[in-house]
């Protein structure tokens, strides 16, 4: 009797041994439905033996083969096997979690009618002349219809908001049907005709990397493509994908932030309106990420391109992978399985064999000491890709004793005055959305505490709210003070809302754009806002770092960043590391065109070398001498780390249990362990949090001490929940 191995989302690091029963042949890869205790789950096949430790009697028979959709491939199991070992987490909750949600369901998927619309014969005859020549999204969803042959739903919505209702206009017409084909048109084409006449010439170092990688693009290599802001990266992403697809091959592209995928996407269609390509986030609704998914997983998509949990997205045909902005932090998950998806994604494209580039204008410290020392291959764009834009010029103004206006000085105000007049784009930069970051009694003092976690509730005072930007609680603003009664209450610093009221009233003329978390939370809120400053109907933007980076807006000319000292003042070593990727990725949206650009950051510590390094674009230089101060403390990449979290109501239980775990670790590895402490934020949702570092000089000691460790720690306390960091990025 074959013994089918099982993997179960369930939080035990083993398999499940289950017989094939009456349901016939099962393979690896396969859903299976199973019954688990008095629940029936979905399963993975992850492994088929001749016998089991069990006794016959007591292994259960699969109830359910699905053959809804293809199996897993080895591939892809290959990779999410290295994963739970590397991150020590159980092999199931990583297969299973790596699945669009419906195929974690207990009912097999019912074949879907494929949302997909295609011009009728009267659309294909109707020329671009016949639509009023305002209405910009018809001819855009016209022309992307010729060109495509056929669209997805999912494909029109990413053309633009209003591209949706266009459609439908279209149905009413005659000029376009809806249809059950999916993928490419029949006959797609990469080259077109004309097409080398709106392409931009490459510059010497673009054409430099792209051939580079070309030259080796069929076997595994990491390639670090450190680019200024505004030298091109994406255009060399798009020649070699170009080749990629020309070689029937697909290709994986990661980025950071949801917000930056619409963009992306539009670019991609825009360059390549014969391939079928499919995005992968997390605000797709469950049905359009199966489809998506499952349009890769059977080779019709050509490119992915999505969020970190595109990762495991099944491709028979990979040949390429990009990770932009390889820097960012979003790569790294920071609760369930805490895995970094730049690494996997080096760690897959070495299991295919194929080349990764990492792409990025501040690379992670860690990537910037591999290619240095020759691990990965370095390739540089140094200069921008128009060659009328020049870089902007920084300029430190020193606020120590200036007079300030709600945060801004008089030098930012004159140069926002500046750009008014003479029709061009400014964005003032904080990252702290809300009106203040607190209130407080002029009394006695009290201030607004979130009574579940060790922050301040932050003031957002068009709602008459107090909120809690980690766990989401949220209050009415009290009309007196709640310890003394005193009405004198005041909300304490900066926050975008409070920025963009003092601009309101300094310039009521002009047209003020608040981009954050709040006023983009709506679905369609933040491609509409972006299509507003591409139009040039905005002329002061209020932004976080949701306008950091990879936005290019040709009038933007002026980046004004309030409250940057902040980070200064953090006990994390990666805090100045991040300040430094994050002011020099928002110093880039200046003067991407032939306008020339200036950055003005306010300080109280203008001479202090990170900005100094910022004024000379000196990248190269501050990550040497970051790396000198790494080297010196045995910090990351000089050490490798393992940082074991734990929570519970009290403090001291989450203490107790990592001194017991401390206790219980194996000593036989080289290896040293620290002792535990709270965590930088201690208490979190009603939490109470601590941890306990580990490092090694060596990554495969401190690997065999964490598998011995994690079985050790199993049962050690049932009343914290625990977690093993592997390589931690946040303390």
């Amino acid at each position: 009797m074959k013994i089918l191995q099982v993997a179960l989302d369930v939080p035990l690091d083993t398999l499940f041994d289950y017989s094939a029963g009456d349901c016939g042949e099962a393979g690896i890869g396969d859903r299976v439905l199973v019954s688990f205790g008095r629940r029936k789950m979905v399963g993975v096949v992850a492994g088929i033996a001749d016998h089991s430790i069990l006794a016959p009697g007591r292994i259960k028979p699969v109830l359910q083969v699905f053959r809804d959709t293809p199996p897993l491939s080895g591939e892809i199991l290959r990779l999410l096997q290295f994963c739970a070992d590397y991150y020590h987490h159980p092999l199931g909750e990583v297969i299973l979690n790596a699945l669009p949600v419906p195929l974690r369901q207990t009912k097999p998927i019912a074949p879907a009618k494929a949302a997909a619309y295609r011009l009728t014969e009267a659309g294909l005859a109707l020329e671009a002349d016949a639509l009023p020549s305002r209405a910009i999204v018809k001819h855009k969803l016209l022309l992307n219809l010729k060109q495509a042959g056929t669209l997805a739903r999912s494909d029109i919505a990413a053309l633009s908001p209003s591209a949706p209702q266009a459609l439908k206009e279209f149905l009413a017409q005659g000029w376009a049907e809806e249809t059950e084909e999916v993928g490419a048109a029949p006959s797609p084409r990469f080259i077109g005709p004309g097409r080398a006449s709106y392409l931009p010439s490459l510059t010497p170092a673009q054409e430099q990397a792209v051939n580079a990688v070309l030259g080796k693009l069929e076997q595994f290599q990491v390639w670090l493509l450190h680019g200024i802001t505004g030298s091109g990266k994406t255009e060399v992403y798009l020649r070699i994908i170009e080749q990629v697809l020309q070689r029937g091959g697909q290709a994986l592209v990661l980025v950071p932030e949801i917000n930056l995928t619409p963009q992306l996407e539009s670019r991609f269609r825009a360059r390549f309106p014969g391939a079928a390509l499919v995005s992968l986030h997390s605000r797709l609704a469950a049905g359009e990420r199966l489809r998506n998914w499952s349009l890769a997983q059977s080779g019709q998509a050509r490119i992915v391109l999505g969020t970190r949990l595109s990762l495991f997205t099944p491709l028979p045909k990979l040949m390429l992978i990009v990770v932009d902005e390889e820097h960012d932090g979003s790569f790294k998950q920071q609760d369930g399985l805490r895995y970094s998806a730049r690494d996997m994604a080096i760690a897959r494209a070495k299991q295919a064999g194929v080349p990764v580039v990492l792409g990025s204008a501040t690379p992670a410290l860690e990537s910037w000491h591999n290619a240095v020392t020759g691990r990965y291959q370095l390739l540089e764009l140094p200069a921008r890709a128009v060659a009328e834009a020049a870089l902007p010029t920084i300029r430190c103004l020193d606020v120590t004793r200036a007079n300030l206006v709600d945060g801004l000085s008089e030098p930012l105000i004159e140069a926002l005055r500046t750009r008014l007049e003479r029709g061009e784009q400014s964005l003032v930069f904080i990252n702290r959305r809300g009106f203040a970051p607190v209130m407080r009694c002029g009394q006695c003092g009290w201030i607004s505490t979130c009574h579940r976690c060790s922050s301040r509730l932050v003031v957002h005072l068009r709602e008459k709210r107090l909120r809690c930007h980690h766990c989401g609680h949220e209050s009415r603003m009290p009309h007196t003070c709640p310890d003394c009664g005193n009405a004198d209450l005041a909300p304490i610093g900066l926050g975008t809302q409070r920025i963009e009221e003092t601009l309101i009233g300094l310039f009521p003329t002009a047209r003020i754009l608040r981009v954050d978390r709040d006023s983009a939370k709506r679905k369609h809120a933040l491609p509409e806002m972006l299509e507003r400053i591409h139009a040039a109907e905005v002329d002061i933007i209020i932004g976080t770092q949701l306008m950091a980076k990879g936005h290019d807006f040709k009038k933007l000319t002026l980046v004004g960043v309030v409250n940057a000292d902040g980070a200064l003042y953090s006990a994390d070593f990666r805090a100045s590391e991040r300040l430094f990727a994050q002011l020099m990725q928002v110093s880039g949206r200046a003067g991407r065109d032939t306008l020339p650009g200036e950055v003005l950051i306010q300080t109280q510590f203008p001479t202090h070398p990170l900005y100094q390094s910022l004024i000379r674009h000196d990248y190269n230089g501050f990550a040497e001498s970051l790396l000198t101060e790494r080297k010196q403390a045995e910090f990351p990449p000089y050490c490798h780390q393992v940082l074991l979290r734990a929570e519970a109501p009290l403090m001291e239980t989450a203490l107790a249990f990592l001194r017991k775990a401390k206790a219980a670790a194996p000593t036989r590895f080289d290896v040293t362990l620290f002792d535990p402490v709270p965590a930088q934020m201690a208490r979190l949702a009603g939490n109470e949090r601590a941890h306990l570092l580990v490092q090694a000089a060596s990554r495969g000691a401190l690997q065999a001490f964490a598998a011995d460790w994690n079985k050790a720690l199993t049962g050690l306390d049932g009343r914290v929940r625990w977690a093993l960091d592997i390589d931690p990025q946040e303390f």
